[in-house]
């Protein structure tokens, strides 16, 4: 708690070119939370205190498409307690610890959706089931065969689900402060962070007032 300042003298008055009872200019800088035109395959979104839909409180997504027509993206750092083996056995040797799939966000949760990271930046082989989506991430193909991307992709994980906004509304949620649309990193994807970590480190590479946000309750229902 910050001290309580003194009561000031009665008869003493603000210096010529002083404004009384004003803040300083910048004194404390606005919340930078990016707007429309930064979300890109690639980026993250990430969930703002003002955001109380308990679907999406404290959830960080990473942007898959985006478009005039809506966006689509998958929520990080949910893992299930389905392990992939049980359902798609030839991918499970692939896939990160721990292991499961991820809840990927609310819509149409009996698909499938798989992101991989790349191991080299050449010209991807023919037939090998892998999209592009940002960088070394990229889409797989759960129908091609595994064994082609054997030694090709640094690992991968399954996602049941993704998370979607029609035309306009990402705009309107962004406007009104319940996500703020960073720059996301491969490693994002892959992360063995969960929950209310994995969205503190994303904060904390932020700067400004956005990083402090890392020390509040990811789910402002928790506070």
């Amino acid at each position: 708690m910050n001290p309580v300042p003194s009561s000031p003298e009665p008869e003493r008055r603000p210096a010529a070119g002083q404004a009384a009872g004003r803040r300083r200019p910048n004194a404390v800088p606005a919340l930078s939370v990016g707007c429309l035109d930064d979300v890109r395959p690639g980026s993250l979104l990430v969930a703002m205190p003002a955001l109380t839909d308990p679907t999406f409180a404290g959830a960080v997504v990473y942007v898959l498409d985006h478009s005039d027509t809506g966006t689509i993206g998958v929520v990080l750092g949910r893992p299930s307690e389905v392990r992939i083996g049980d359902v798609l056995p030839g991918w499970s040797e692939l896939a990160v610890e721990p292991g499961v799939f991820h809840v990927g966000g609310p819509c149409e949760t009996d698909t499938a959706l798989c992101l991989a990271t790349r191991t080299f930046t050449t010209p991807l082989p023919a037939g090998s089931g892998l999209r592009e989506v940002a960088g070394a991430v990229h889409l797989v193909d759960l129908d091609s065969d595994p064994d082609e991307l054997d030694g090709e992709i640094g690992g991968l994980r399954v996602f049941a689900g993704y998370a979607g906004w029609s035309a306009g509304q990402l705009a309107t949620e962004l406007a009104e402060g319940a996500w703020a649309c960073v720059d996301g990193v491969p490693s994002d994807v892959l992360t063995d962070a969960s929950g209310a970590d994995l969205w503190r480190s994303v904060l904390r590479r932020q700067s400004g007032r956005l990083g402090v946000l890392s020390t509040a309750p990811a789910d402002p229902s928790a506070n």
